[in-house]
């Protein structure tokens, strides 16, 4: 014999959800580059994080600028803020912002090296995809220069921490 679904005997409306609005895209489903011109101006700022994962080997060697492409990090660096600066250029509907400051800063963890990345601006629009993409190049081009050593690093759970400015004000995610 077949169990029987149980019932829902609750009397409680069922709430709908509230359909998704993306900024992208207008109201005959045609995509679109926000119009930011009305906006004003804010210090905006926001905080990115990406994991390359690998073996203690292949990260001490990376640290230590003994491979065969010679000083990761700093190339890392390099790389992760000029991919910030073109992020306007990479992401289609992106828009092109004058940065203040960009930060990258590699550290070794336990995985492997976790890349932090930060972006400044004081503009219409916020900096969460320049910082992500500052996170994510330089995680890439730490996977290029290690690459000889260890063809299966994964670069990992690149992710917005924070951002603040704007009418939206702080976001911060609650488990980093």
């Amino acid at each position: 014999m077949a169990a029987r679904k149980k019932k829902d005997d609750t009397t409680a409306p069922k709430q709908r959800a509230r359909p998704v609005v993306l900024s992208h895209v207008d109201g005959s489903g045609a995509i679109t580059m926000v119009d930011v011109s009305h906006k004003a101006a804010t210090a905006r700022h926001a905080v990115a994080r990406a994991l390359l994962r690998c073996s203690q080997r292949t990260r001490d060697t990376l640290l230590g600028g003994t491979g065969k492409k010679g000083e990761a990090v700093a190339t890392a660096k390099v790389a992760g803020i000029l991919a910030a600066k073109k992020t306007g250029e990479l992401i289609p509907l992106c828009h092109p912002l004058a940065l203040h400051d960009v930060q990258v800063d590699i550290v070794a963890v336990a995985a492997g090296l976790q890349i932090t990345a930060t972006a400044r601006c004081h503009g219409p629009t916020g900096v969460e995809m320049e910082a992500m993409t500052a996170a994510a190049i330089a995680g890439l081009t730490l996977y290029d220069m290690g690459k000889a050593a260890e063809r299966d690093m994964v670069l990992d759970g690149v992710k917005l921490l924070e951002k603040a400015g704007g009418a939206s004000g702080v976001w911060r995610r609650e488990k980093a």
